[in-house]
């Protein structure tokens, strides 16, 4: 694969550009990662090519996940990253634990959000039945 932070700008790599969540060397470890993803080589990474990655295929929120991330580009791909980083403020985080729940994208978390999304979690464990009493 060569080098692949070559081909990034120095724009790229300032840690101003991801709202200093990462640090430079973060951002080329990124985007080495993102260019092992996109193995199209057409610069964003698919639905399909997220799911090769076998910790993101066995999570029980990662259709949830994929709304939200088919196909983006290295910076989409980065700011979508930067909720899990450790200098990601609560705001940002709250800002995108709410985008996994507000499933039909409204701007709210209502009760079929929820009850979705312990569907998600539970699959066939537990019935429909247990979950209404449950919530």
């Amino acid at each position: 694969m060569g080098n692949t932070s070559s081909m990034l700008t120095q724009y790229d790599i300032e840690e101003e550009h991801c709202n200093n969540t990462f640090s430079q060397q973060e951002i080329v470890s990124l985007y080495q990662r993102f260019c092992q993803l996109d193995r199209s080589g057409e610069g964003f990474i698919s639905a399909d090519e997220f799911l090769s990655v076998p910790e993101f295929a066995v999570n029980p929120l990662s259709q949830r996940l994929l709304r939200m991330i088919d196909g983006l580009n290295f910076k989409e791909f980065v700011a979508f990253l930067s909720a899990f980083s450790s200098r990601a403020t609560p705001d940002q985080k709250i800002e995108f634990i709410f985008k996994v729940y507000d499933l039909d994208c409204n701007g709210k978390v209502t009760f079929n959000d929820i009850m979705d999304m312990l569907r998600d979690l539970t699959g066939t464990y537990i019935s429909e039945q247990q979950r209404q009493v449950s919530f």
